[in-house]
């Protein structure tokens, strides 16, 4: 017979800095946003708008593409700005672009087909509980 003499150890759960999580969420929403774009790829007649010269209903141009790289750039630029602005400025920053995020994912919907509700539907919904997550990360820093 065995006697256990020692008790099982507890996983180590240290605390996460609020810059990590910020820095984390916009790496998730990053990587979110892209997919949803490269998913909407497989939509049917999405490759042969793109041949036409289309996305969306825009014609694709230097400007179109200038926009949508800035889109892509916005969460790639705050994952390295939440991990290197002071606290305040840092805390700003997520506020102001996580608030005017979410109306822009928001409007991705405006003139899906019914058919793809579910896909649009649950990415803009993962995108904004994302952009919630980062509003109350900063929204609620500790000023300890």
């Amino acid at each position: 017979m065995t006697i256990r003499t020692t008790t099982p150890k507890v996983l180590d759960n240290p605390p996460v800095p609020v810059q990590a999580k910020l820095a984390a969420t916009w790496a998730s929403f990053m990587f979110l946003y892209i997919y949803v774009d490269y998913f909407h790829l497989y939509k049917p007649g999405a490759i042969d708008d793109l041949r036409a010269g289309v996305v969306f209903e825009f014609n694709i141009s230097p400007t179109l593409l200038t926009m949508m790289l800035a889109s892509v750039a916005i969460p790639a630029v705050m994952v390295m700005l939440s991990m290197t602005l002071p606290a305040r400025a840092n805390r700003n920053a997520n506020l102001v672009v996580a608030l005017l995020l979410i109306p822009y994912s928001a409007f991705n919907a405006v003139g899906a087909s019914w058919a793809w509700a579910s896909f649009y539907g649950l990415s803009i919904g993962l995108e904004v509980l994302l952009l919630a997550f980062i509003l109350r990360s900063a929204w609620t820093w500790s000023r300890g």
